[in-house]
């Protein structure tokens, strides 16, 4: 099944009639990031996409209360590494979407997406289960909450009806309890997990008076730990009773065999993961590491209303105005390749793991493998062709030069797109920085000392905005 075509709702009304009267093969599309590789690969396919990125504007939010925090269905994981108040009230969260994939997919995917996927892999569910998160859905019959363990109601299947739609996500406070999350992954980024842990406890003096203890990639779903919850009850969180409660969730698991590692692998880790989050807890160190400003790798640029979308994507493309049409089965990727021959953005993999492919999208780096060509409507795109301004090289361009940073070339596009950002976004970048931007950007020369040399170089000689985007 091939889609065939998008409908692109201006408001939540609109989005909610079309659902309404939507014919089987129909599948709504935020993001993009788990919808496009699905596509991809056969499963769940779709006749017809609803594109619900036009709503930024009703469901791209983050909101505080006294008693929660919710979220928009169009929240991304750089909204929610940028909110004070969730790293404030929902740690857990906040580290749970700095481990996924890596920046550029965190540009565009969504927790929302997250949930709605239901793999009990997805880093985000697991720390929305032990914060005890709501999910709010809503159809043109009205709107219900849903517990985030009830929505999520088998291996990748979820309590959605068909006619429903994702808007917001509620998050108790914290307040005067204390969460973490903890993950096990085979790389240092666009890693699924083997295991993820997430804990939230409530003291009373030194004292436990109650736990939530949330466990991913041990089962269809993510799942509770409740005799290792109740024993930690009334107890002081010492070493002991660290390691018996990771004892018992441990015991109380059933993982399966993969690629990933062994079930009695998991069945280990997940003891030694609890205990250690239980420990940094003791200790009051929960939130070591995570950085106080997370590279983001976006710049936003101002951006009009969406114009009205009637199957022709009118886009800005390094400066120039472009139409393409007949592109409802297009990625961003094979659109600019296809139509616009612009063939510096390379596909090395199609499924969001590579990094070859990434570009600009309304300041944003993006993988282009995994954004829908029709979400380019109304925006601006950068690629590696439009980088310097006409005049000479941009900056990042002459420092892999001077560096002998090109190598075979084939990632070279992607690294520079990433790099470039990086500049715009963090002119004093450190090394690290760098490492964290291109962490999602493979070369398969695996010659990364010169890319990270040449990039702090362009940084330390300071980039100008000289992208077409920017000058737009």
């Amino acid at each position: 099944m091939v889609v065939e075509e998008v409908l692109r709702p201006r408001t939540l009304t609109e989005a909610l009639e079309q659902l309404s009267t939507a014919e089987p093969g129909t599948r709504v599309v935020a993001g993009g990031t788990d919808v496009m590789v699905e596509l991809g690969r056969g499963v769940k396919p779709a006749r017809r996409l609803i594109d619900i990125t036009a709503l930024e504007s009703e469901l791209r939010y983050c909101r505080a209360t006294p008693a929660r925090i919710e979220i928009g269905a169009l929240t991304t994981h750089n909204d929610v590494l940028a909110s004070n108040a969730l790293r404030a009230d929902a740690l857990p969260l906040v580290q749970a979407a700095l481990e996924v994939g890596a920046p550029a997919i965190r540009t565009r995917g969504t927790i929302a997406g997250n949930i709605v996927t239901a793999s009990p892999a997805n880093d985000t569910i697991t720390a929305l289960v032990a914060l005890g998160a709501e999910v709010e859905v809503a159809s043109t019959h009205g709107r219900r909450r849903l517990g985030i363990e009830d929505f999520c109601s088998g291996f990748r299947t979820t309590a959605l009806a068909a006619d429903e739609l994702v808007t917001a996500i509620a998050i108790p406070r914290l307040g005067a309890r204390r969460g973490i999350f903890l993950k096990l992954g085979l790389r240092r980024a666009q890693a699924i997990a083997v295991i993820n842990v997430a804990v939230v406890v409530a003291f009373e003096g030194a004292r436990v008076t109650a736990a939530r203890i949330a466990l991913g990639c041990v089962a269809p779903t993510i799942v509770r730990a409740p005799e290792a919850e109740g024993a930690l009850c009334g107890t002081s969180l010492d070493r002991a009773a660290c390691a018996r409660a990771g004892d018992l969730a441990a015991a109380a698991i059933a993982p399966i065999d993969d690629v990933r590692g062994t079930a009695d692998y998991r069945r280990s880790a997940v003891a030694a993961l609890v205990a250690r989050a239980l420990s940094a807890l003791a200790q009051g160190t929960e939130g070591a590491g995570l950085p106080r400003q997370p590279v983001l790798l976006e710049t936003p640029v101002p951006r009009s209303p969406v114009p009205a979308f009637s199957g022709v994507v009118r886009t800005t493309v390094n400066g120039h105005l472009t139409a393409w049409s007949g592109v409802a089965a297009l990625s961003l990727l094979d659109a600019l390749r296809e139509r616009s021959a612009l063939t510096g953005t390379k596909e090395g993999c199609a499924e969001g793991e590579c990094g070859a492919c990434t570009v600009w999208l309304d300041g944003r780096a993006v993988m282009s493998c995994l954004v829908p060509a029709v979400q380019a409507h109304g925006a601006r795109v950068t690629t590696i062709e439009g980088l310097a301004d006409g005049g000479g090289l941009h900056p990042v361009q002459q420092a892999f030069v001077d560096r002998a940073a090109v190598q075979c070339g084939f990632c070279i596009p992607g690294m520079l797109m990433a790099g470039a950002k990086l500049c715009e976004e963090r002119p004093d970048c450190s090394a690290e920085d760098v490492r964290t931007a291109i962490s999602g950007n493979i070369c398969r020369c695996t010659g990364y000392v010169k890319i990270v040399e040449a990039i702090e170089d362009a940084a330390r000689q300071g980039t100008r905005r000289t992208a077409l985007e920017v000058r737009a």
